[in-house]
């Protein structure tokens, strides 16, 4: 059986590797080459994206998703949904998810991958039905850990349920880059005996294994592989396009795409990625995930944590307490929220010198079954600690939340030109608002203009920017304040 091939490129290889400063500008020239090689899909959107585009590249993520499908008229395009999370770090309304969906597809999505932080499946039940509606195909995810109650039959036991809930596909997403090669052989194969419609597997290179998990998944049965081009895989982000191509070439899986096509694309992005210099991360293969399972990504946050406390010598003792908050907190996967939330913890707990003394307000949330059920019982010590005083959510979280979008809207009043633009505030409001403010003020320079500007004095500060947040780009080169102090100069 064929291997087809998602390309991350343009979606997680520069989130994982650049901090998702990739600008559309960068992303459009190259768009029409894309769409001629052949992928399976194309991941362009979802994930860090949406809140990295409008917080600090200052562009429309909508407007990103419509040129974008202005240039690929074959081949599909991909996001990442958070599932009750949308593309943000809470669980919202129900009306907030469904008006999400329908207009993603408007706009120009086709496949939503759609996963939740803790394995509830009821956190998707609302997003894989409004997809469905909008006519999107909706990819079921389940995300890969490693914990006792951790299964091969767990795995394929959540496949059949998303299958039943009407999943066009699933999604084993492999974000700390755990899963043994042996391992992913054993779990697709039980979910492959127990669905029939394709299985695609999400790998990150963090560990080293990724490329070997891809071979022995293929020989399960598995059908779509995420890879990136070249220039922007490995490290963190996914096993790279052309070595996957080359591996299976010749075989009954051949994928059947041109190498020298795809050296090509990844020439291209090589040259791009130099642009975002100042951003780069540390790429090289982190075997240590094996012991702790902290996704690369992660612990740079936690030694900036640290750092700011006056504790950067203590990230040894963090990552030991890590896997010990998580089996406190019934061994939710290592993902966006629940790795920060995990890893925020595991940080004052060391620090403060007692565990849990200071708790944050989200891992309290977790315990109170707020964020879902987790995939096994909170402890029973921590939550009496912690949370005795309240009373656990046992039922689906966002059946607590009231809808949201007509509040949002009448918030943001005039500055919101579009539902799009509700939408965008009601998942971050302070940085919608700012981008709104800055949108209709202008400045009397074409956009590329402020970026170009921008982009050269960022060079000058290029040592001082950091990776994680890209702060000392913000304050010296950004293009909205140098908007903001144009207009007060014309005063």
């Amino acid at each position: 059986m064929t291997i087809k091939i998602t390309d991350t490129t343009m979606r997680d290889g520069h989130q994982s590797l650049l901090a998702t400063r990739m600008r559309t500008e960068d992303m459009l020239p190259i768009s029409p080459e894309m769409d001629d090689a052949g992928f399976h899909s194309v991941e362009v959107w979802g994930g860090a994206t949406f809140d990295t585009a409008l917080r600090f590249l200052r562009e429309d993520p909508w407007e990103r998703l419509r040129e974008l499908k202005k240039r690929f008229k074959k081949t599909p395009l991909q996001m990442l949904l958070r599932g009750q999370n949308v593309v943000g770090y809470r669980h919202y309304a129900d009306d907030v998810v469904e008006k999400f969906c329908q207009l993603a597809v408007k706009n120009g999505m086709d496949i939503f991958r759609i996963f939740d932080a803790v394995n509830d499946l009821r956190n998707l039940e609302t997003a894989i039905k409004a997809v469905k509606k909008a006519g999107g195909h909706a990819q079921g995810t389940v995300c890969y850990t490693i914990s006792p109650v951790h299964t091969p039959d767990m795995y394929a036991k959540q496949a059949k349920q998303l299958v039943d809930m009407g999943s066009d596909s699933i999604c084993l997403k492999d974000m700390a880059g755990l899963l043994h090669p042996y391992d992913a052989f054993t779990i697709v194969k039980s979910i492959k005996e127990v669905v029939n419609i394709p299985v695609q597997l999400h790998c990150h290179c963090t560990s080293g294994m990724a490329e070997m998990s891809y071979v022995k998944a293929v020989e399960a049965g598995l059908d779509v592989i995420d890879c990136a081009l070249s220039t922007l895989s490995q490290g963190t982000s996914q096993p790279p396009t052309e070595s996957l191509v080359a591996t299976f070439e010749g075989t009954e899986h051949d994928p059947k795409l041109d190498l020298e096509q795809l050296a090509h694309l990844a020439d291209y992005f090589g040259e791009v990625r130099k642009k975002y210099a100042a951003f780069e991360g540390n790429v090289r293969v982190d075997a240590g995930v094996l012991l702790h399972q902290v996704p690369g990504g992660m612990i740079s946050n936690l030694v900036s944590q640290l750092r700011e406390m006056g504790a950067a010598d203590r990230i040894k003792e963090v990552l030991d307490e890590i896997p010990r908050v998580r089996a406190d907190l019934g061994y939710p996967p290592l993902v966006t929220p629940t790795s920060q939330i995990v890893g925020s913890q595991a940080v004052l707990n060391v620090v403060r010198g007692e565990r849990y003394k200071q708790v944050s307000k989200e891992t309290r949330a977790v315990v109170l079954g707020q964020y879902g059920q987790t995939p096994a019982p909170i402890s029973e010590a921590v939550r009496k600690k912690i949370a005795s005083d309240a009373e656990p959510i046992t039922g689906r979280p966002a059946d607590q939340i009231k809808p949201e979008l007509e509040k949002a809207k009448a918030e943001i009043g005039p500055l919101a030109h579009s539902e799009e633009d509700v939408l965008s505030y009601v998942l971050f409001p302070p940085v919608a608002r700012e981008f709104f403010e800055w949108r209709e003020a202008g400045d009397g320079l074409e956009p590329e203009v402020v970026a170009a500007i921008a982009a050269a004095l960022s060079q000058d500060h290029r040592h001082a920017a950091p990776a994680h947040d890209g702060a000392a780009l913000r304050d010296s080169g950004s293009p909205w304040k140098m908007a903001g102090r144009r207009r007060l100069m014309r005063r």
